[in-house]
């Protein structure tokens, strides 16, 4: 697979039909979708702000239903409402979920739409989502979320690809963000998102295997030492603290991106030892949190807490 990367030298309206204020569609209403939902809402730029859910129809509805309606989001009942109450889409569901929530609103969508494909997802993945949204004469456009939207929000990097990238980022930018536009090819944004997430996941994973080892040999303070004089800009016992706790609370999700990365790399014809590899670390630790061993623990947790509910889970 060659993709070519460019910066696009014009710029273009994103829809001389729209209003002068669209309506806002958000597809998954999780941390990244929440965080959205409240800080575009501040920019007062949108007619409405509309949001799906698949938890919506869960035992978990009442919860989500009220958070959204707190923010003075309006619910909709599945994804046929928010492809017909929306303007621009924002797609923010889990790796694995990415191609079929791209197929179910593509059968409602209409041309002068845009829809924004927020997902850690392979580029073959976006490319197939993307043949289903132009198939609706929609437009399709391809993020690439550059790293945890917490503490960024809506500032939180972005590489965008497609016809509209261009035309899009510059509205998007309008609100406050921080996006880039990358190329008008689908699939570029995407390969350095994977690219990136197989080092960032990796490092994590990385983390917790040596810190959880040294603690169990009792060596970790002779360990971290040895990182810090390699390595000293980090702060290797914050740093590995900030790791267990993203990974505790959302290590499904990341196990999906990375199985997403390693279809990248076994696109390119290379076997994707290493990108499998930490999918399965990733997905370890969060059937250990499904299970309730990190009961307790939240953010400000140290890594050494982390590392013993894994040491004492096993006893």
């Amino acid at each position: 697979m060659t993709l070519q990367a460019h910066q696009p030298q014009t710029l273009s309206n994103l829809n001389a039909t729209w209003p002068a204020k669209p309506r806002l569609g958000l597809i998954g209403f999780g941390e990244v979708g929440s965080t959205f939902a409240k800080e575009l809402a501040a920019t007062q730029q949108f007619s409405s702000i509309n949001a799906w859910d698949i938890k919506l129809l869960g035992p978990l509805r009442s919860a989500m239903h009220e958070s959204m309606q707190q923010l003075a989001v309006n619910v909709c009942q599945n994804a046929a409402e928010l492809a017909q109450s929306s303007d621009i889409i924002f797609s923010a569901v889990t790796a694995a979920n990415t191609l079929a929530v791209a197929q179910e609103v593509a059968e409602h969508l209409k041309p002068g739409q845009v829809f924004l494909d927020l997902n850690s997802a392979s580029p073959a993945t976006k490319q197939e989502a993307a043949k289903l949204v132009n198939a609706s004469n929609a437009d399709y456009v391809e993020a690439g979320v550059m790293t945890s939207v917490p503490p960024y929000g809506k500032k939180v990097p972005m590489l965008l690809g497609g016809e509209k990238a261009a035309s899009l980022t510059v509205f998007l930018n309008q609100l406050g963000m921080d996006t880039k536009a990358i190329s008008t090819e689908i699939g570029v944004a995407s390969a350095i998102k994977m690219c990136r997430s197989i080092m960032i996941k990796g490092l994590e994973a990385l983390v917790i295997e040596s810190y959880t080892t040294a603690r169990s040999y009792g060596v970790e303070d002779h360990v971290l030492p040895t990182l810090v004089e390699t390595f000293p800009s980090i702060d290797w016992s914050k740093q590995g603290a900030y790791f267990y706790s993203r990974v505790a609370q959302h290590g499904k999700r990341r196990a999906e991106e990375m199985r997403e990365s390693a279809h990248t790399v076994k696109d390119t014809g290379f076997v994707p030892l290493m990108a499998a590899a930490i999918a399965q670390k990733h997905q370890f630790i969060a059937d250990q949190a499904a299970a309730g061993i990190f009961e307790g623990l939240d953010k400000d947790s140290d890594w050494q807490a982390y590392a013993d509910a894994l040491i004492n889970a096993k006893k």
